[in-house]
């Protein structure tokens, strides 16, 4: 029986390093997934491949497509694509250190480490700025519609589809902002998140409400704060059964329906954005039998 990658609906863990490969010219990456169905367990570690690996199996996924080019007034996104992504969760950063080195020399010659970055949960779920993330976030059932492909999908059945943007945080600019100025950037209070009915339509809140979509917009939000020595801001990670939701609300945000900006913008913007399909587990294993047909 398939069910989910087990990570994908889990509470955040304390600790995560982000792993994103791409793949050798003229390599035979078959072999070293096999290699790597002995490392994933899904739950602390979970797999998505990007549409470079799919081809390169010779396999293809429907759904699974390239991350778009997104532009709006003053704002062109980065589509950054890659072969492999692989979300590393715990609590021990030491342990996660040596099971992502397990990971890359198990992949080796195929594959090639591009980035790696580290994460934290940051003051109970809030994002640098203090603000909280993922108040909208579908929970339960609902949560399981929104992240995880359903039985009338039977070959892709529990897997799952997912975004990620690297999002950095221009501190300098945001905290010459008034606190109230802040908030409505936001379009929620920071000190109780609760939602700022005048808010201006460029809030980020309104941009993304997930109902006020046609159809509704939902996603499974489990991004996490990310850190360097130069640099932080927040890792955006969106599960969904489409990358269709996601790509409704990126577009408003960019404002390239009627013009108007996400606040969001002010102060940080992403460098990286990139699609990638978790497969299903069967047997505590990566199911891969979709790219076999």
């Amino acid at each position: 029986m398939r069910t989910p990658q087990a990570g994908i609906l889990l509470p955040l863990p304390e600790l995560a390093r982000y792993l994103v490969f791409a793949l050798e010219p003229a390599a035979r990456p078959a072999d070293r997934l096999r290699a790597l169905g002995d490392l994933a367990d899904g739950e602390r570690t979970v797999v998505g491949f990007g549409r470079a690996l799919v081809s390169a199996l010779g396999a293809e996924i429907g759904e699974l497509r390239s991350f778009p080019a997104v532009a709006g007034p003053g704002l062109e996104l980065p589509a950054t694509p890659a072969a492999l992504w692989v979300w590393l969760r715990g609590s021990d950063r030491g342990e996660i250190l040596h099971r992502a080195r397990r990971i890359e020399q198990a992949l080796v010659p195929a594959f090639r480490l591009e980035e790696a970055h580290d994460a934290f949960l940051h003051d109970g779920g809030r994002d640098l700025t203090g603000y909280q993330d993922g108040t909208e976030n579908p929970t339960g059932d609902e949560a399981v519609a929104a992240a995880i492909v359903g039985a009338d999908r039977p070959i892709l059945a529990a897997s799952s589809f997912v975004a990620v943007q690297r999002w950095v945080h221009d501190f300098t600019r945001f905290e010459r902002m008034p606190a109230d100025e802040q908030d409505l950037c936001i379009g929620r209070r920071r000190t109780d998140n609760e939602e700022i009915e005048d808010a201006p339509e460029s809030a980020h809140v309104k941009r993304t409400a997930q109902e006020s979509f046609t159809p509704e917009a939902f996603v499974l939000r489990r991004s996490m704060p990310w850190a360097d020595s130069h640099r932080c801001g927040l890792m955006f990670v969106a599960f969904a059964v489409s990358f269709d939701p996601f790509e409704a609300q990126l577009r408003r945000m960019v404002g390239s329906e009627d013009g108007v900006v996400d606040a969001l913008f002010g102060f940080t913007r992403p460098r990286s954005g990139a699609y990638f399909w978790c497969p299903a587990m069967r047997n505590g294993r990566l199911d891969l039998s979709p790219l076999r047909r």
